[in-house]
């Protein structure tokens, strides 16, 4: 069995408190489920000695949403609270069906949205044991100096594995972060970096305090698909999230389509959209944009399933998301 290594907990009252023990103790991680941070403590890939809880900051757990700013959802929001949410199921209907594909009933009781969205990129060769990565030897990301999965890599290619990602993305949504030198804002596209190491747009002694999503236009629909090995508890191995706006005659009026798990960040598949938008969706449309799809994903031997098979997959899993918002 593994075991947690030892550490100490803090409960931050604030977010300014929790800002300011993370300036104090440079070694100091936050958490708020905790469900993919205490799994990787069990393996030492973090070793920290002091845990600041995020979860009894006031005012983080929320769901907000009117016609003039969006949505506006609390770090510390649980994955099931977002998944059952009757506002973000009629307006983000994505954003639910990403939640409630994650992981298990319990974790997702457990998981938060601000945790997911800043969920650790993932690789065969990383996310490991001690006694394994030492056997085998260590990757760049932890204590090596060479990428397992593309030796020649200058960086680590470690695959982000969020659910929630894709989709913010889609919905042009911003990340909220707290940190010394007050508030700022990041679009989700800029969020996330191309490197599986330096993985967010985030510095270290900043939070993340809210995901915030612009209202939906009229006639928007959206859908997120996932292709995983098991129906429940895997992380995804391709995940695609598509948001169209019709006008009343059928018209594709925009359109975005972001996959995931391909690569150390989300991927906007800007061609695949375009290929939708003055357009009815009909069969040949939905077609020939899972095609551009296909074309642009590329997926690298660091996760579950082999290369040819998540390649595939990323034409059905775009062509059913189209056909679900079509």
């Amino acid at each position: 069995m593994l075991r947690l290594p030892p550490f100490e907990y803090q409960a931050a009252g604030s977010t300014a408190e929790a800002i300011a023990a993370l300036q104090q103790h440079p070694q100091a991680m936050v958490v708020s489920g905790g469900t993919d941070l205490y799994a990787n403590m069990k393996q030492r890939l973090f070793t920290p000695p002091l845990l600041i809880g995020l979860r009894s900051i006031p005012g983080l757990r929320a769901i907000v949403y009117n016609e003039v700013t969006g949505l506006t959802v609390g770090a510390t929001t649980t994955l099931t609270d977002i998944a059952s949410s009757e506002v973000v199921r009629k307006y983000y209907p994505a954003l639910a069906e990403a939640a409630s594909a994650i992981s298990t009933p319990q974790l997702r009781n457990m998981g938060t949205i601000g945790g997911n969205v800043c969920l650790d990129t993932r690789c065969n060769y990383y996310n490991q044991n001690l006694d394994w990565r030492k056997a085998l030897g260590y990757c760049m990301k932890k204590d090596g100096d060479i990428c397992r999965v593309a030796p020649s890599s200058p960086k680590c290619v470690a695959a982000n594995s969020s659910d929630t990602a894709p989709v913010l993305w889609a919905f042009q949504g911003l990340v909220r972060l707290a940190g010394p030198a007050g508030q700022r804002e990041v679009r989700v596209a800029d969020f996330y970096r191309n490197d599986g190491i330096d993985a967010w747009a985030k510095q270290r002694d900043e939070i993340v305090t809210h995901i915030v999503l612009p209202p939906v236009q009229p006639n928007t629909r959206s859908a997120y698909r996932k292709l995983r090995l098991r129906n429940s508890f895997d992380f995804p191995i391709f995940g695609v999230a598509a948001v169209v706006q019709r006008d009343r005659s059928g018209v594709c009026t925009a359109a975005r389509i972001v996959i995931n798990a391909v690569g150390s960040k989300p991927m906007e598949v800007s061609n695949a959209a375009e290929l939708l938008i003055g357009k009815k969706l009909d069969a040949a449309t939905l077609d020939a944009a899972a095609e551009a799809a296909f074309t642009v994903g590329k997926p690298l031997d660091n996760t579950s399933g082999s290369i040819p098979y998540r390649k595939r997959m990323a034409r059905v899993y775009t062509r059913r998301a189209l056909e679900a918002v079509a």
